[in-house]
């Protein structure tokens, strides 16, 4: 396995590690919240961290395999679908954006599976890079909120900031339906489906 498959795996095995981490003071009483935000801030950019590295080393070095090319999104998935269910438990991110960008997720799954099997992936499009970039945002900073209400004792400057992230989620989920609309409309117009059997 070549280094950027292993920084993706590092992926897959930090998303667990994020849900203990941000579970803590849920589990085991408030004392255990400053742990828990210093925790989880790492593994977020330890996280997204990697996402870059792997990309980048893949590309330069010539290093992209069949196999990274399945595993990377679903270990952004994977990871991201984890913060997301962490912000939604504590009721930082409104359930409806959680639901939307969960369904649009698993239903672009079932699309790579399917472009697969035509030996075709799935395009890359601008709203794509978009949505990955405020589902970033959108997750480090309701891990920050949650850190700076336990570190500042909630401090009446974040009201507006709860706000902010409000609009970070819907943008993410409208983003996250963009996107999987056009790539939807890019596989019709390319007719890649059109000879399946059914």
């Amino acid at each position: 396995m070549n280094i950027p498959n292993k920084l993706t795996v590092s992926r897959l095995i930090m998303a667990p590690l994020f849900f203990l981490a941000f579970s803590l003071p849920l589990w085991f009483g408030p004392r255990f919240g400053t742990l828990s935000s210093v925790l989880t801030i790492v593994l977020l950019a330890m996280t997204e961290l990697t996402d870059l590295l792997d990309g980048i080393i893949a590309r330069k070095y010539h290093l992209v395999t069949d196999l990274g090319k399945v595993m990377d999104p679903f270990a952004d998935t994977f990871s991201r679908l984890t913060y997301f269910v962490c912000l939604m438990m504590v009721g930082i991110m409104p359930a409806w954006a959680f639901i939307v960008i969960m369904w649009r997720e698993f239903s672009i799954i079932f699309v790579r599976m399917l472009m697969m099997g035509k030996g075709k992936p799935v395009p890359a499009n601008i709203w794509g890079k978009s949505k990955a970039v405020l589902y970033a945002v959108s997750g480090a900073a309701g891990i920050l909120y949650i850190a700076f209400d336990r570190w500042f004792s909630s401090p009446d400057w974040l009201g507006p900031i709860g706000v902010v992230l409000t609009v970070l989620f819907s943008l993410a989920a409208l983003a996250s339906v963009a996107s999987f609309l056009t790539y939807i409309k890019a596989i019709l117009r390319d007719g890649s489906l059109s000879t399946m059997t059914k």
